[in-house]
């Protein structure tokens, strides 16, 4: 069974979620705002959801028509064929999203599609009652100008969701976004890499991740395991080849550092959990202390935003000691996402090479590049 498969981004990160499928081996993909769809069978949703670092989840797809009343939907709805996708005891809870629709009542919504699963597992099955004691399939209603998507979720929790995470520090970067500012980055495995404001060290960590082809998605479970239309021995090769690839030879040199012993102690204690401490220095250091140790080297930051009280003057001295750092180092490159509108001329005086506006949770930062000279 083959199905149509949707990974969710970050809008701004749609391309490299695009490019990360695609290493995958699925070549026919389309890129929308927010997402990126392509065809494969079980074994596509088993390699996208243990594979994909950027993506925020693995959807399958299994209707899109448009609708503009109730009747109209439940119709639509029921005639989606739910039993090829949804075991005999399966549970089906439904969730709904509606932006300049004529059906504009989430709560409604829900309802009647609920019932129109319901009903069409109900009359194929011959059963009265449905059951609902098994397996979890989430499904999506998304509404937008009258056009209905309906998906069913294969992640469960967001694929942000590592595993390796024991303990964190306030306002930490999702795993997801700290990789993409790594796949963003002119960093590759032969080059040094060094976080100033490490935090619980989760650019690091995926930077090692990335370094010795450790899958995101192996540290933790998926609720689509439990899926016959996936089947636990699709599972079981995926894992053995995402085992089977693992480079453990590979020794990054990766460094992170920050001026909080609690954050370091947190950084310490994920990157063991992650399997990559062997390859990360972590310290307790101010910024402004940072130095070389090595050419072409690359910082990949993502200092505090200035946003909380008492963070407005250690970032302005964050930025001061990158600033001073790079003019001294010229053969650094620097990468570092900010809410700052202005802090391209606080830093380096001057503007960015490259700049790419990402969304940070709710947040819309700047991703800011500032490329080193060669030697």
């Amino acid at each position: 069974m083959e199905f149509n498969i949707t990974a969710t981004a970050t809008f701004g990160l749609e391309a490299v979620v695009r490019r990360e499928v695609e290493a995958l081996g699925y070549e026919d993909t389309k890129t929308e705002n927010g997402k990126v769809t392509f065809r494969g069978g079980p074994e596509a949703v088993a390699e996208a959801n243990l594979h994909l670092r950027c993506a925020d989840r693995v959807l399958i797809n299994v209707g899109e028509f448009e609708a503009k009343d109730f009747t109209e939907l439940f119709d639509r709805v029921k005639d989606i064929p739910w039993e090829e996708y949804i075991d005999r005891d399966g549970r089906f809870p439904v969730s709904c999203t509606t932006v300049k629709s004529t059906l504009h009542n989430p709560p409604a919504i829900q309802s009647i599609s609920k019932k129109a699963i319901a009903s069409r597992l109900g009359e194929v099955r011959g059963q009265e009652i449905v059951p609902e004691n098994g397996a979890l399939y989430p499904v999506k209603i998304t509404i937008h100008k009258d056009k209905v998507d309906v998906t069913i979720d294969t992640s469960g929790e967001g694929l942000h969701k590592r595993g390796y995470r024991k303990a964190s520090v306030n306002a930490p970067i999702k795993e997801t976004m700290a990789a993409a500012l790594v796949s963003l980055s002119f960093w590759n495995r032969d080059r040094i890499l060094v976080d100033p404001c490490c935090g619980s060290g989760t650019i690091p960590i995926e930077a090692a991740m990335i370094a010795r082809n450790i899958p995101p998605g192996l540290g933790r479970s998926f609720i689509c395991e439990e899926w016959s239309i996936i089947g636990r021995d699709v599972w079981k090769e995926a894992r053995r080849k995402a085992f089977a690839a693992i480079d453990y030879d590979a020794y990054p040199d990766i460094r992170g550092c920050d001026i909080s012993p609690k954050a370091v102690a947190a950084a310490v204690a994920n990157a063991e959990e992650a399997g990559v401490d062997d390859c990360i220095d972590f310290s307790v250091a101010d910024a402004a202390d940072l130095e070389a140790r090595g050419n072409n080297g690359v910082i990949i930051t993502n200092p505090p935003y200035g946003i909380r009280i008492g963070e407005k003057d250690e970032i302005e001295k964050v930025y001061k000691a990158l600033g001073s750092f790079c003019r001294r180092n010229r053969d650094w490159s620097l990468f570092m996402i900010t809410t700052d509108p202005r802090a391209e001329k606080k830093v380096m005086g001057r503007k960015a090479d490259r700049r790419r506006k990402l969304y940070n949770g709710r947040l819309e930062t700047t991703y800011y590049q500032f490329h080193g000279q060669r030697v």
